[in-house]
């Protein structure tokens, strides 16, 4: 037996398919503030099923492959999917995911005795959601994003630039600034209009918030003993966003979708880099800066 709970991140409705003795609530509690009532009849973005049936070992290239606090995780191409893997190390079991090429249809293996299930499941759902959004008009970026007077700011950076820190002085030094996400907004091109969206992954900060706003400014950081904000236009802006944005860059089809909407964002909002010191004035001169 298998139950079905559909969530909306960022106007797209996908569908995660449990064994029916897994609580979704327990497994993926940032998912709450995004659970909305099935519907059949709604298109989906994607359909994400876990099933005990091991996922077949296809002929495969390697990608890419990345270390967090979760382990390893590395991708790999096969003939009509991509496969994802993830371990935290040796001792510990192997979970997999499968997405078709149009990664509307994906199967997943976790281990459900793994202590990290949870966040095993989580980690999946947003690296088939980063990656479906492409093809829909949308991009994940990893950024900290705040509201403000009706927009939103979205702060991006190398790790451990700053970017959770910057987005904390808005809301200490700018009243009426609140944090819409701290790790990883979508942007969507609806409309002719940059919207920034809340969605259930946010780092270490939980600040899971089903909230949108229209995109007022898109600002790379970079760490220096002053503070000094520029403006980034045209080809220069497109190469300031694009190390923020989610992709597998050597899938060509994932990367045309990305580059095309991202000239887009580029066009539309304003976006800088702003070289700066941990403090009050960093966050006053960015604002200023993005909203003259």
């Amino acid at each position: 037996m298998t139950a079905k709970y559909d969530y909306i991140v960022a106007g797209n409705r996908f569908r995660v398919i449990l064994p029916a003795e897994q609580n979704a609530e327990a497994l993926l509690p940032s998912f709450a503030p995004f659970r909305c009532a099935l519907d059949d009849n709604a298109p989906l973005l994607f359909s994400f099923a876990v099933t005990p049936d091991a996922l077949a070992d296809a002929d495969s290239r390697f990608l890419e492959d990345s270390v967090s606090e979760l382990g390893r995780l590395s991708i790999y191409e096969c003939p009509h999917s991509y496969r994802v893997e993830i371990c935290r190390d040796s001792a510990t079991p192997m979970h997999r995911m499968a997405m078709d090429k149009n990664l509307a249809t994906i199967t997943a293996n976790i281990h459900w005795d793994d202590i990290y299930a949870g966040a095993m499941l989580t980690s999946m759902l947003r690296i088939a959601y980063s990656l479906a959004i492409l093809l829909h008009d949308g991009i994940s970026v990893h950024a900290s994003a705040v509201m403000w007077q009706g927009k939103a700011y979205l702060f991006m950076g190398k790790s451990g630039t700053g970017k959770s820190t910057h987005a904390r002085l808005w809301l200490q030094a700018i009243a009426g600034c609140e944090l819409l996400n701290d790790d990883n907004p979508t942007i969507r091109i609806v409309d002719g209009r940059v919207i920034a969206y809340g969605t259930p992954w946010s780092g270490k900060t939980p600040c899971y918030k089903n909230l949108s706003c229209e995109v007022g400014g898109i600002v790379r950081l970079s760490q220096a003993p002053f503070n000094r904000f520029a403006v980034r236009n045209e080809v220069e802006a497109f190469t300031t966003i694009l190390p923020g944005c989610a992709s597998i860059r050597s899938v060509k089809s994932l990367n045309d979708a990305m580059h095309d909407t991202l000239i887009q964002v580029a066009s539309l909002v304003t976006v800088g880099t702003l070289q700066c010191l941990p403090d009050a004035d960093a966050a006053v001169l960015c604002a200023r800066s993005l909203t003259k």
